[in-house]
């Protein structure tokens, strides 16, 4: 089960994490979790390309080792690149020093300041060693859940999830990876042409 908007309360829980910025300005961070791969992360950039828009990469370091051409054409495209642990972990589940060591290996890859916890899942005894042994790490959460990865989800609802709950500020998750595809092929430009049309400006972290 996953929330499309995620709760005031659990913002309130977690303050010191990133969940949308400035409400006041028609400005919205799209962001994609999982890649780099072949075929998705490339249909991403020509999509991203094709609208002129900008969007933060939250990358797994597995990934970008075995695709390190995709890895720095997205860097070369201008968009962001934040760090998505090297393997994937589910903070929740693992040891801190097994998931501490998980995300230093995927930072001597990426150099970011930038951090999505897999799955939106981290413990508070991670949160304080990450911020102590990188002071400047700004770990980015989100608003705005698209559900691509849901296989029961059809690419429609994928769209009408992201154009319901955008709102000034939000950070709208999605993943190019290859169990969401089916549905970011047909929600990405969709919601970037219906975002535009509305008015936003995208940015990156």
């Amino acid at each position: 089960m996953y929330l499309v908007k995620s709760p005031l309360l659990l913002k309130w829980y977690y303050p010191f994490l990133t969940w949308n910025k400035s409400r006041h300005e028609k400005v919205v961070y799209l962001t994609f979790d999982d890649g780099p791969i072949p075929v998705v992360t490339d249909f991403v950039l020509n999509t991203l390309k094709d609208f002129n828009c900008k969007a933060t990469f939250f990358c797994i370091g597995d990934n970008i080792n075995k695709y390190p051409e995709i890895f720095n054409q997205v860097k070369a495209d201008g968009h962001a690149i934040g760090n998505h642990t090297f393997n994937h972990l589910k903070g929740w589940k693992t040891d801190d020093n097994t998931y501490i060591d998980n995300f230093n290996q995927c930072q001597q890859l990426t150099g970011t300041q930038l951090f999505r916890p897999p799955y939106g899942r981290i413990k508070n005894s991670q949160i304080r060693q990450l911020k102590i042994l990188y002071p400047a790490l700004n770990i980015i959460m989100w608003d705005v859940l698209s559900g691509d990865f849901d296989l029961n989800l059809s690419p429609e609802k994928c769209y009408q999830n992201v154009i319901r709950n955008t709102e000034n500020g939000s950070v709208i998750v999605f993943h190019d990876s290859l169990k969401a595809f089916d549905r970011l092929k047909f929600a990405l430009p969709a919601a970037l042409k219906f975002l535009i049309n509305q008015g936003y400006q995208f940015h990156t972290f």
